[in-house]
């Protein structure tokens, strides 16, 4: 089973369109959407904006049966050769907003675990071949940086590009990567560029969140193509297994 998740409404409302035989599965704060998707079997639920949201919910996902995660939304871009409508596919995840370095861990690293959660090798190549087919943007893979902070200055990205080497920011991919590694299920985060993370980030958010939330859906509506032609979506990830309404 296949878990597609988005952290807002207009993140998954255009996979939702297209869910045949839905049914709606309700846990405490979040509601579960099984159907059929391209011939393949997903769970489509919107996430919710935060780590703690998006860990709560793709806890409920596993435990509904899904053995393949896949996060998808926009993010603010890091890496400079990043514009508005490109796409980053998630290579590892890092938690941005947490700091135990007077403790001697370096920055981002969680005590107890990894400093980083790399995504499914095999989801990803997936991810990579159907990004591709969005005309004109720029696709790369790198590192997302997630946080429970809205990035919006030129400070705040040199610190994640200097810190951490991200190619975008975001509010929830990394939670999702380590509940996904915990319990050694496959997963890959796919992030369309809404706004540069800088100071217009808030102007540049609000007026290409339509096309971006579009450039995403057609990268998931591409995985699940070549999914449902046989394409094995299990594969092993680089550890083995393992304002407002902010950017998803």
């Amino acid at each position: 089973m296949l878990a597609i998740i988005g952290a807002m409404d207009e993140e998954i409302e255009l996979l939702l369109g297209d869910l045949q035989d839905r049914q709606d599965i309700t846990h405490p704060g979040v509601t579960l959407h099984r159907g059929t998707l391209d011939g393949v079997p997903v769970l489509v639920t919107r996430g919710g904006i935060g780590k703690v949201n998006a860990a709560m919910t793709t806890t409920y996902l596993l435990v509904e049966g899904a053995t393949r995660v896949i996060f998808t939304g926009v993010a603010g871009g890091v890496h400079p050769d990043l514009r508005v409508g490109d796409i980053v596919i998630s290579t590892d995840l890092v938690q941005h907003d947490v700091d135990v370095t007077p403790l001697g861990y370096e920055p981002g690293t969680v005590p107890g675990e990894t400093p980083a959660w790399h995504a499914d090798d095999t989801l990803r190549d997936i991810a990579m071949q159907a990004a591709q087919d969005v005309e004109g943007v720029n696709v790369i893979a790198g590192r997302v940086a997630s946080g429970d902070q809205f990035i919006a200055s030129r400070e705040g990205v040199q610190r994640l590009w200097k810190t951490y080497a991200a190619a975008c920011a975001e509010m929830e991919g990394a939670a999702v990567a380590q509940v996904c590694a915990k319990a050694g299920v496959p997963f890959v985060v796919i992030r369309s560029i809404s706004d540069t993370a800088d100071h217009d980030a808030n102007v540049d958010y609000r007026t290409f969140m339509p096309l971006v939330a579009r450039h995403a859906k057609q990268v998931v509506r591409g995985m699940l193509a070549r999914l449902g032609e046989g394409t094995s979506g299990e594969g092993t990830s680089g550890e083995g297994t393992s304002g407002e309404q902010a950017r998803a």
